[in-house]
């Protein structure tokens, strides 16, 4: 039975919006940029001269603003937000997106809740399709809007399926049909989806990830299970491998890539410990959650400086 903690973080963990993106994917640089020039003046999406300051298009302004905040780095008010000091501010674990591990956090941002990319929830927490055409997809989402009572055009849902695999799929350069507007984005570097040459199919890629950190994987485990076992201090190998939302679920990890980056991460965290009973394997630590990851993160980029963090609360 789940317990109500479980059951509120399931109603919030997505607003099931759509097509915001003014069908532009995350380009290289936009997340930064956009940080920035919100923490000198948070108006600037609204402004008549943005696209100048900004130095986009005026849909492409619109766009920008989109991904910032469904990345969690700006607030709904667009102010910078904690995650966005934390990551890209002056001082931050990677100010300029120069580590690869940085793209898999901000992954995590995207899809944790509250996610405000309905599409990208329902792709990597509820499609179960390991292999799919762009079809398989769409028949899925419109499914999936029937059991939430919600109409949304087929069209923008289309947008969102080619903004998708555009963002995650890499761009065969040779294809002549290859231009300025499908250049690949930073977060193809993930390989979570690939499209073998000369087929209509896409894949998941399931297993480890060569540019995942361990601490990554580790990090956000905990504060998913900040989340989901508050007042516990376990969590079950399993729930961290197949729960919607989870790391496992989101990352595409196999049972071996969560347990190897555990135990990995254990050998150097005293507070953290693998438990095994009855059989039963639990993640197993000793302090908060939350500040053990946020601990791992600023060891991690090298800063191990003292922060301030807000415990994302559903009770």
């Amino acid at each position: 039975m789940q317990t109500n903690l479980e059951l509120n973080l399931l109603e919030n963990a997505v607003t099931p919006t759509f097509a915001r993106h003014e069908t532009f994917h995350p380009r290289w640089g936009w997340l930064k940029k956009g940080f920035d020039t919100a923490s000198s003046d948070c108006k600037i999406f609204n402004q008549e001269d943005a696209p100048v300051k900004l130095g986009v298009g005026k849909n492409m302004v619109r766009s920008m603003r989109y991904w910032c905040y469904t990345f969690k780095v700006i607030d709904e008010d667009d102010t910078p937000s904690d995650f966005g000091h934390n990551l890209l501010g002056v001082n931050g674990w990677d100010t300029y997106l120069e580590n690869p591990a940085s793209l898999w956090l901000l992954h995590w941002h995207l899809l944790k809740p509250t996610c405000n990319a309905g599409a990208w929830y329902y792709t990597f927490n509820l499609f179960n399709q390991n292999e799919f055409k762009k079809e398989d997809l769409l028949k899925g989402l419109t499914s999936y809007l029937q059991e939430l009572n919600k109409t949304v055009a087929e069209s923008s849902l289309i947008k969102d399926i080619n903004c998708i695999l555009r963002m995650y799929v890499e761009s065969d350069n040779d294809n002549i049909n290859f231009v300025e507007d499908s250049i690949d984005c930073p977060f193809t570097e993930l390989g979570l989806i690939y499209q073998p040459k000369n087929s209509n199919y896409y894949h998941f890629r399931f297993g480890s990830k060569p540019n995942l950190p361990p601490e990554i994987i580790v990090a956000t485990c905990l504060e998913y299970a900040s989340w989901v076992s508050k007042n516990q201090s376990t969590i079950t190998i399993s729930r961290l491998l197949y729960d919607k939302g989870s790391p496992g679920t989101i990352f595409k990890l196999s049972e071996e890539a969560i347990y190897s980056a555990i135990e990995a991460v254990c050998r150097q965290e005293s507070s953290l410990f693998l438990a095994d009973t009855a059989g039963l394997v639990q993640l197993s630590f000793e302090k908060n959650p939350l500040d053990l990851a946020y601990q791992m993160l600023d060891r991690f980029y090298g800063k191990g400086k003292e922060r301030s963090y807000i415990l994302i609360s559903y009770s």
